[in-house]
């Protein structure tokens, strides 16, 4: 990863929609709400077509207002948004792109089928009734009424509907929520399935390890602004971070606090596991204890660790990384 705080991008904006232009050019853009709370601060980045990319970030960070601009819902102060080569309401109004945001609900007294058939009309009829239902997981549901579903149940109709017009773009704002955990492993095999097929995904998420698995590319976004840009592995290795596991007799957690480089201790019964930010000092300090260490295992810094270093150093001012 190269440091240094990056410019507002300088390449040229083709104005005609291309195939061969990116997905999403997010170029300096800025959103202030009622003249005073700014929810992007200049932020800038591309979406090449065909990329899986997650959007993450701390509670407030403006992942929500980024994929609200690139949907249209809401315009920026300043800046440019360009989504398959066309303005954001354009790309909608075109077909172009699926949105599963997290504010909306949905008719009552609708049938998730009929819901589903009525989006399908809307776009033409690009994707089947089957196959969305299939993809959402909805086919054993499909006469169900839509105020019978529970959470998952709805998050999984927005999901269908979505998908309805077969778009180039697909927005999923925290899509897992209320998900359970054999939903949220159908839903992102559906996700990869309609990725291999050419669509361009962009998606923000709570589930680090959603991210980790199902994304080419992370994006990590704090106050507003582009701090890391790259692959799941470059965003982990930003952490000297790393979690050393084993198991041992009778552990004293205070005892491993004390010695250099740890950060914390859990232990759990005779296993320990210890986050260090040198293991090259904690090894040797804990081989010094005396005590016997089984199953020793030392595992890289993981994305939780990666985002709490990248926006720790963010309230710091710390300047923004970009792989390459």
């Amino acid at each position: 990863m190269a440091g240094g705080r990056r410019g507002p991008s300088v390449a040229v904006m083709n104005t005609q929609p291309s195939s061969a232009g990116p997905a999403v050019a997010f170029r300096d853009v800025v959103k202030v709400y009622n003249g005073r709370v700014t929810a992007l601060d200049h932020a800038s980045f591309e979406i090449a077509r065909g990329e899986t990319v997650a959007l993450l970030g701390p509670n407030g960070a403006g992942k929500s207002t980024a994929i609200d601009t690139m949907l249209g819902l809401r315009t920026p102060t300043s800046g440019e948004v360009r989504v398959l080569g066309l303005s954001p309401s354009a790309a909608v109004s075109a077909g172009k792109i699926g949105g599963m945001v997290q504010t909306g609900g949905l008719p009552e007294g609708a049938k998730v089928s009929e819901l589903i058939s009525l989006f399908r009309q809307l776009y033409r009829g690009k994707r089947s009734q089957a196959d969305l239902l299939r993809l959402a997981g909805l086919t054993e549901i499909a006469d169900r009424r839509v105020e019978q579903l529970s959470g998952g149940q709805t998050q999984r109709v927005r999901f269908a509907l979505a998908l309805a017009g077969r778009p180039e773009l697909l927005f999923l704002d925290e899509p897992t929520a209320a998900l359970d955990v054999e939903a949220r492993r159908g839903f992102w095999q559906s996700v990869r399935t309609i990725a291999e097929q050419g669509t361009t995904v962009l998606f923000a998420t709570h589930y680090l390890e959603e991210a980790d698995a199902n994304a080419t590319r992370i994006i990590v976004v704090s106050h507003g602004r582009v701090l890391a840009d790259g692959t799941p592995a470059d965003i982990k290795a930003y952490t000297s971070i790393r979690t050393i596991r084993f198991t041992t007799g009778e552990p004293d957690p205070s005892v491993l606090l004390k010695l250099p480089g740890v950060m914390d201790v859990a232990a759990n019964g005779d296993a320990v596991t210890v986050r260090s930010g040198d293991a090259d000092a904690t090894l040797p300090a804990l081989y010094a204890l005396g005590r016997p260490v089984r199953g020793l295992e030392v595992g890289g810094g993981g994305l939780e660790e990666a985002l709490l270093a990248l926006t720790s150093d963010d309230d710091s001012n710390h300047p923004s990384i970009k792989a390459g």
